[in-house]
């Protein structure tokens, strides 16, 4: 299909939307006489108008949330619906010291993203006590900057690692799915080093890492790991990670940080 084709496709869409918009109005009797902002809710993007299309200066462009609904829809293949309340700061129960400093930091590094988001230290690390609310830190940061149109994709590690590898014979499906984790805007990695460690697994997740810290893409991890854990397992890895997330380092150690045991 031509340039000029899609563009008078995506302007069909256009028309088509704004015709089914009028419907709507009419049939719920929502006319000139009320706010604009009521009017504007028949539209999940005002933007685009629902079309994941933008005309500019006459030539098509895709839609901020097009890609926003694309990765939603990655989420929901690992089992996380970012529609979810569960994983949010407000649901975030900091029930003691330190959990409470885990989202205060949480808080802290989402404010500071837009300046620091260029700078080699750009990404937060949670770590340590089962239990402790790390992952729930972590998917209510990539729900606040997806809602703020921040593409996030969602790593969960040993599941990643597991399909990378038994695909590994496949160069095309490998390059593809490393190149996804290397480029992400932000790159969320859920339980880092859970279970069995293989030196196939160090190999990928450098490959990762090492793109990341050099093109200083942002990272937000979540792990039982201690940061010398981290260190000893591999130290080139790790001394990246501990670099990238300098300031925004959380640590949580204590039984009686475990949420699912306490009383």
């Amino acid at each position: 299909m031509g340039i000029e084709e899609t563009v008078e496709r995506i302007k069909d869409q256009v028309q088509l939307r704004e015709q089914r918009r009028k419907e709507i109005e009419k049939r719920e009797g929502v006319g000139m006489d009320k706010p604009y902002s009521m009017k504007r809710t028949l539209y999940s993007c005002s933007k685009c108008r629902d079309t994941s299309w933008l005309l500019i200066d006459g030539k098509a462009r895709r839609c901020g949330c097009y890609e926003i609904k694309r990765l939603k829809r990655i989420w929901e293949k690992s089992g996380i619906s970012l529609e979810q309340k569960e994983m949010t700061f407000k649901s975030f129960n900091a029930y003691s010291k330190e959990i409470k400093n885990a989202k205060d930091t949480a808080t802290k590094y989402y404010i500071n993203y837009k300046v620091i988001k260029d700078s080699r230290n750009n990404s937060i690390v949670f770590l340590g006590q089962v239990g402790s609310g790390k992952t729930h830190l972590s998917i209510a940061l990539a729900i606040n900057f997806i809602n703020k149109e921040i593409p996030v994709i969602y790593m969960p590690y040993r599941d990643v690692i597991m399909n990378i590898k038994q695909n590994i014979l496949d160069s095309i499906y490998y390059r593809k799915t490393i190149e996804r984790y290397q480029k992400a805007e932000i790159l969320l990695i859920d339980d880092l080093y859970k279970g069995k460690i293989t030196e196939s697994d160090i190999n990928i997740l450098f490959e990762i890492i090492n793109y990341r810290y050099l093109n200083n893409k942002a990272i937000i991890v979540s792990s039982e790991r201690s940061i010398d854990e981290i260190l000893r397992i591999d130290e080139g890895i790790g001394s990246r990670i501990y670099e990238m997330c300098k300031g925004y380092l959380v640590e949580i150690r204590g039984k009686g940080n475990n949420y699912r045991v306490r009383g």
